[in-house]
């Protein structure tokens, strides 16, 4: 029993002698001391309309309406066609070009008018009556051309259905044939041979009597081969 009792009070002893060395050697560490930031405050911005009103507002751009950035589609009502083509453009053209066409059919028809060029259109399919009148004149004088183009128009000339000129060229200048007339009625046939190159049949005929003077003049155009100018005259006594 002692025994056990000064067992105890040893024990309290070391206990109490170690806490104490313990106490005077130990030096805690002191805990970091953490400083809070400050907050910037945040500046406040000002209405530039609430101070004048002189300064304009800044509007920020639309980029769908500035024509620069995004080009505005032509496929709109009213907008003007797009001058695009495929096909090819001569740069180097004359301008006049275009109207060259019209120019030329104008000046085609004005010289078919005037008798200066032979029409490749339909063939004049009838025969032509020149008219009746009554001489005197023993004789008339027949002078013929081809008074468009000189293109190989033949013509055949008859009296009373006798073949006085089987073959006659209408040249560009005028040639002529003397025809008697015997008193009565004298029918005179000019017939269209054939068609020129050029076309039908085109030519002019002056009749003259004996005294020179200009009974009348006859021409076609455009007759086809076969068909006919006829002539009558009578012929009185004087």
């Amino acid at each position: 029993m002692k025994h056990i009792l000064f067992f105890i009070l040893f024990f309290a002893a070391v206990t109490v002698s170690a806490q104490t060395e313990f106490g005077t050697k130990f030096k805690p560490i002191p805990a970091p001391k953490f400083s809070a930031k400050k907050k910037t405050p945040i500046p406040q911005v000002k209405d530039p309309q609430a101070e004048t009103t002189d300064i304009p507002s800044i509007k920020t751009p639309n980029v769908f309406d500035n024509t620069s950035i995004t080009p505005k589609s032509q496929l709109q009502v009213g907008a003007e066609k797009s001058n695009f083509s495929m096909a090819p453009k001569n740069d180097f053209a004359n301008p006049g070009d275009q109207y060259v066409p019209k120019m030329e059919k104008d000046l085609d028809k004005a010289l078919k008018d005037v008798g200066l060029k032979e029409d490749r259109g339909i063939l004049v399919r009838k025969n032509i009556d020149f008219g009746e009148f009554t001489t005197k004149s023993e004789y008339f004088v027949v002078r013929y051309r081809d008074f468009i183009v000189v293109d190989g128009d033949m013509v055949k000339v008859s009296q009373n259905f006798k073949v006085i000129q089987g073959g006659l060229e209408m040249g560009g200048s005028f040639r002529e044939f003397r025809i008697t007339l015997p008193l009565g009625i004298n029918r005179i046939e000019f017939e269209a041979l054939n068609t020129g190159t050029s076309g039908g049949n085109t030519a002019e005929f002056q009749i003259f009597d004996s005294e020179g003077k200009l009974i009348d003049r006859y021409f076609w155009d455009n007759l086809d081969a076969g068909y006919k100018g006829t002539l009558t005259v009578v012929r009185v006594a004087k």
